[in-house]
């Protein structure tokens, strides 16, 4: 684990809870000593909410232990999935848009919450095809955070992605959205791979169409807590302040109330 500088300005960190559960020794005790310090949030990889193989309760019940034990702030998973009963694909696949998958994935995201004892928020996720699409995206992801009566984890470069994608608005997506249950909100980089193709990776810097968009979010939803996602291609931390700073900026023009124009 990178050291990190005792006057680092940053308000929170997030973590996937699969890279620390059982983690002992000294990154155990560095880690701990950062959630000490820290606010943290545990954005998960493994739930597999959409899998046709049942919740793993076991790993459940672990990560439980972990958000209590480290007093983690919230836990966000992906509205996707990533596993069936014959193992784990280590890709986010995505849900059919379909009636039934709104009922089924609401019944285990309730589940899930039952399980942790809190309200988890569920992430507006990136794909690349539409297997059995019977409805939106956009109706889709409302009707999942309605019956299963959870958080929204906000994905402004998701959306932005899917818009290139697909197609589609991304302002009318943003307006669409239940923003009422938005808890906190994504922002990242992606590559181009084609004129008409976005591929999520979290490996570049946030481009400007992005930034208008996570303005044009705040616009709506106020300030609210932002994580800048950066997994690889990670450049010297000053740069990745240099975004931070450019978060808080959008963040403090909602603020003061100031409309910006979208």
């Amino acid at each position: 684990m990178m050291p990190l500088p005792e006057d680092l300005d940053v308000d929170f960190f997030e973590v996937a809870p699969e890279n620390w559960i059982g983690i002992g020794g000294r990154f155990g005790r560095q880690f701990r000593q950062l959630t000490e310090r820290y606010p943290f949030i545990c954005h998960g990889l493994s739930l597999s909410i959409g899998s046709p193989a049942e919740l793993d309760t076991s790993f459940l019940k672990d990560v439980k232990r972990f958000l209590d034990d480290h007093e983690i702030r919230y836990y966000s998973e992906h509205l996707s999935y990533c596993s069936d009963d014959k193992g784990h694909l280590y890709d986010l696949m995505p849900i059919p848009f379909t009636d039934e998958a709104v009922h089924y994935v609401a019944r285990r995201i309730r589940q899930v919450q039952e399980i942790l004892d809190r309200q988890i928020a569920i992430e507006n996720v990136s794909y690349y095809a539409a297997p059995g699409q019977e409805m939106e995206e956009i109706d889709f992801v409302n009707a999942v955070l309605e019956e299963a009566d959870c958080a929204l984890l906000l994905d402004v470069n998701n959306i932005y992605v899917n818009s290139i994608n697909f197609r589609y608005d991304p302002l009318d997506f943003l307006d669409r959205l239940k923003l009422d249950r938005a808890a906190y909100i994504h922002v990242a980089g992606h590559y181009v791979e084609a004129e008409d193709l976005r591929v999520d990776t979290h490996g570049s810097d946030v481009i400007d169409p992005v930034w208008e968009l996570l303005a044009a979010a705040y616009q709506r939803t106020g300030p609210l807590p932002t994580l800048l996602e950066r997994d690889f291609n990670i450049p010297p931390l000053d740069d990745l302040l240099v975004e931070i700073n450019t978060i808080r900026g959008y963040q403090t023009v909602a603020e003061s109330g100031v409309q910006l124009r979208s």
